[in-house]
């Protein structure tokens, strides 16, 4: 448990006008106060170069001084939990959401969502990918009891904006252009090898992997893609899945009588 100096420390180095704790203290009365306050500002500024390293996009367009304004006020009101660094910022997205000044870009806290599941994706634990010449040795029948299990790194991130087509823009893997076709898009974002991958999900392709992801075997998956979209084709969902490496082990799920359906 902290203590009420630690406690009162905590608050005053997140807070200007909160008073240096009583405890610390100097011969010159000037000298706590002024030590403390650069001691404040530069763990306020080194928070803030976190959230950046994490949100480059995210600074890209809104830009430096706003961006730096705006992740001030979320250290100030949020600070790490954890002295990992690399994940802190997983709130930053629903911050952004309910951050005023940034109400006329309605798309941003989505970007946020998508760079943070990058970062999720980099640091998620490795996984081997299931053969796809397995799939040939099961029962046709039992194709839609198959539970399969997803890469550790995967991430679905739903939008009705096109998340996607503005984050490869502004990361440099897409050259700046008109948007046409401003409609949503789905990601999917994982790290099946050694880069993290954002990829485009197609029509039902974010309810179908949600489900996977929820413990859904592969029929009910099917049928969660469809009623999302019409448009669903297994065929080829599931081929990608398996061709990107993304399928883990494959289980059939056992009905409640115990015995093979």
């Amino acid at each position: 448990m902290p203590t009420s100096f630690e406690t009162s420390f905590a608050d005053a180095l997140l807070n200007a006008n909160q008073p240096i704790p009583r405890a610390i203290a100097a011969h010159n009365a000037t000298v706590p106060a002024r030590r403390f306050g650069i001691y404040r500002n530069n763990v306020v500024t080194g928070l803030g170069k976190a959230i950046r390293n994490r949100f480059p996009v995210v600074e890209k367009i809104v830009g430096k001084e706003f961006f730096a304004a705006m992740a001030r006020a979320f250290v100030t009101q949020q600070p790490p939990r954890s002295p990992v660094l690399a994940t802190y910022g997983d709130n930053f997205p629903t911050f952004i959401a309910a951050f005023q000044p940034a109400r006329d870009i309605p798309y941003l806290a989505d970007i946020a969502q998508l760079e943070a599941a990058r970062t999720r994706a980099y640091h998620a634990a490795d996984a081997m990918p299931i053969d796809a010449d397995r799939l040939a040795t099961l029962d046709s029948q039992l194709v839609g009891s198959m539970l399969v299990n997803m890469h550790p790194s995967a991430e679905v991130v739903r939008s009705p904006y096109p998340v996607v087509t503005i984050w490869a823009m502004n990361s440099g893997e897409q050259e700046l252009a008109p948007i046409a076709n401003w409609s949503g898009e789905d990601a999917l974002v994982a790290r099946p090898c050694l880069e993290v991958e954002v990829r485009r999900l197609p029509p039902g392709g974010a309810a179908f992997l949600l489900a996977l992801t929820a413990g859904r075997p592969l029929g009910e998956a099917a049928e969660a893609a469809v009623a999302d979209d019409p448009d669903f084709d297994l065929t080829s969902n599931l081929a990608g899945l398996i061709g990107s490496g993304l399928a883990g082990n494959i289980a059939l799920r056992q009905p409640k009588n115990g015995r093979q359906p």
